[in-house]
């Protein structure tokens, strides 16, 4: 990045629940990202602390309440325009196990990602582009650093 790169916040929510992380789908007409598979997530606005804006961030867009957080999972920094994001991705879990209240025209679907299945991260996202599979992936390992049972094939 050049000298007149600034560094940006970003904060994800690896939702865990039943062995599994929760994602949604982006909506195929967003700028960014297009159609590709998420975590609940965000910019951390100024003058915010990381926590605040995950908690923000999981009811904006989803209308759950972090019930805790239970670890980082993650830190990368990656390139958007002139800046540089550096997102930390967080295990959580939430209050309830009510539907998600996605946010209309932003997100086209939903699932629990079980760790044999997280391949379905990379659908329509740029060749070569597994990041959000490589965030799932530490969320996982950091589930069993945690002592948390990892769903497997047979839905254990």
């Amino acid at each position: 990045m050049s000298g007149s790169s600034r560094r940006n916040g970003m904060v994800g929510a690896l939702i865990v629940r039943d062995g599994r992380l929760f994602a949604h789908q982006r909506s195929f007409d967003r700028k960014l990202f297009p159609g590709c598979w998420d975590v609940a997530g965000g910019h951390v606005e100024d003058g915010e602390g990381l926590y605040d804006a995950l908690f923000r961030e999981v009811q904006e867009e989803t209308g759950w309440e972090v019930d805790e957080v239970l670890g980082l999972a993650k830190v990368f920094e990656w390139p958007k325009g002139d800046k540089v994001m550096r997102e930390y991705d967080f295990l959580v879990t939430v209050k309830g196990r009510a539907e998600p209240q996605l946010e209309a025209g932003k997100v086209c679907g939903m699932r629990w990602i079980a760790e044999y299945e997280a391949e379905i991260l990379d659908e329509n996202c740029a060749e070569g582009d597994y990041g959000m599979r490589l965030i799932f992936e530490a969320g996982f390992v950091a589930m069993r650093k945690l002592g948390i049972a990892v769903a497997d094939e047979k839905g254990r």
